[in-house]
C-alpha cells in the first residue's frame, strides 16, 4: 500500500501533456526539459536515472533521446544517445554569468590589500596604466591579482528588522544615504553575513618597493580607485552545472536580502538570499518566495480607532514564484527567479517549493 501512495504521489506530478520521448535540441535548458515531463521541475532528480555507465551520469546532451518509462510503477526518464558537444545546463549561462564571474562574497575586508594611489594622482585608473597597492604581502613581479570594489554589506537583521543591505562608499564603510525605514528595512543590520565584492580589473604586479607593490591593469574593465581591493584570481570559483532539487531543510531566516537592478525581480532576474552553506544550502536548490501576510485592523467589526488597532487580523502570505540558487557562500547565496507570478523584493519570505501557504 505505501509503494503505491508513493507512486501515485510521484505520478501526479507529471505534466498532463508531457511527453514520453523527447529528443534534447540545442539551446534546451534542463529546468525547461524537466517541466515538459513534470508539474514541479525540481522534482526532476525524483524521476531521473542517471546512467551510470557514462562519465556525467547526471548531464544530458543535445541529441539525447530522454524516454518516459514506468520501473516498479514508478515513472522515470532514461536518456539514450551520444553524449557529445555541450552538456545541457539548467539555465543559460549568460542569465547569471555576470554574477558567477564579476561577484563575490567575503566576511572580512578590512584584511584585504587596497589600492593606496594611482599613477600620475589620476582620480580613476584604465587597462595599461599602473596603480600601487598596499598590504599585498610577498607579491612578485609576475604575479596576477584581481581588483575589486566593495559594494554592499548584507545584514541578517535585527529584532524585527528584516534582513536586508546598505551601500558601501570607498572606503568600505556604510553609505549612510542608502534609503531605509524606520523599521530598518532595506538596512543591514544584525548579524554581518558578508560584503559583496565587484571585479572591476585585473592586473599584474610588475615590481616591488617596500610596502607598496606595483600593479599594471591587464584587461579592459571597470576604472579603478584608490581603496579597492585586492584578491587573488580564482580559476573558475563556481559550478557551470546544476541539478534542481528541492532542499533538505527550510531554515527559519530565509528571505530575500536584495534584487540586482531594481527593486523588483521577475523571471531571469538575480536576488541574493540570506541563507548559505551554513544553513545546508547548496546549488540547485529551489525556494518558493513569499510576500509576507500584513498585519491590519479590522476597522469593519470595531467602528473605534484605538479597538480597531487592539483587533488586528494577519493577512495570508501571497505565494509570488520560484528562485533557484546558483551560487552559494558561508551566510549568503544567490539565485536566479524561475518562474513568478508577482515582482519579488527585498524582505520575501524563502519556503519549500511545494509550500501551499
Amino acid at each position: 500500500m505505501l509503494l503505491t501512495i508513493a507512486t501515485a504521489a510521484v505520478a501526479a506530478e507529471l505534466a498532463g501533456d508531457h511527453p514520453t520521448t523527447y529528443t534534447v535540441k540545442k539551446g534546451d535548458t534542463l529546468w525547461d526539459i524537466a517541466g515538459r515531463f513534470l508539474k514541479k521541475p525540481w522534482l526532476w532528480p525524483e524521476i531521473w536515472q542517471a546512467n551510470p555507465q557514462v562519465k556525467n551520469p547526471h548531464l544530458i546532451y543535445p541529441g539525447d533521446v530522454l524516454s518516459l518509462v514506468y520501473i516498479d510503477g514508478k515513472p522515470v526518464v532514461q536518456a539514450e544517445g551520444p553524449q557529445i558537444g555541450e552538456a545541457v545546463n539548467t539555465i543559460p549561462l549568460s542569465d547569471i554569468e555576470a554574477f558567477l564571474k564579476q561577484f563575490t562574497v567575503l566576511d572580512d575586508i578590512e584584511s584585504l590589500p587596497h589600492v593606496v594611489g594611482l599613477e600620475e594622482d589620476r582620480m580613476r585608473a584604465a587597462a595599461g596604466q599602473l596603480v600601487y597597492v598596499r598590504g599585498l604581502e610577498g607579491a612578485q613581479p609576475g604575479q596576477l591579482v584581481d581588483i575589486v570594489r566593495p559594494v554592499n554589506l548584507f545584514g541578517g537583521g535585527k529584532g524585527k528588522r528584516i534582513p536586508g543591505f546598505t551601500r558601501l562608499d570607498d572606503r568600505g564603510d556604510r553609505l549612510h544615504g542608502h534609503w531605509t525605514t524606520p523599521m530598518g528595512f532595506g538596512e543591514a543590520s544584525g548579524e554581518v553575513l558578508g560584503h559583496e565584492l565587484q571585479l572591476h580589473a585585473s592586473g599584474e604586479v610588475t615590481r616591488v618597493q617596500g610596502e607598496v607593490a606595483v600593479v599594471l591593469l591587464r584587461d579592459e574593465g571597470r576604472e579603478i580607485r584608490v581603496g579597492d581591493r585586492v584578491l587573488p584570481p580564482e580559476s573558475q570559483p563556481y559550478d557551470l552545472q546544476f541539478m534542481p532539487r528541492a532542499p533538505d531543510s527550510i531554515p527559519d531566516n530565509g528571505r530575500i536580502l536584495a534584487v540586482a537592478d531594481g527593486m523588483g525581480a521577475g523571471p531571469r532576474y538575480v536576488v541574493a538570499l540570506s541563507v548559505g552553506a551554513r544553513e545546508g544550502i547548496r546549488n540547485g536548490h529551489t525556494f518558493s518566495v513569499w510576500g509576507e501576510g500584513a498585519v491590519r485592523p479590522d476597522r469593519i467589526a470595531n467602528r473605534n480607532a484605538f479597538m480597531a488597532s487592539r483587533d488586528k487580523v494577519e493577512m495570508p502570505d501571497d505565494f509570488l514564484g520560484h528562485v533557484m540558487v546558483f551560487r552559494t557562500f558561508d551566510k549568503v547565496s544567490y539565485a536566479l527567479v524561475m518562474n513568478g507570478i508577482r515582482p519579488i523584493s527585498q524582505g520575501d519570505v524563502l519556503k519549500h517549493p511545494d509550500a501551499a501557504e
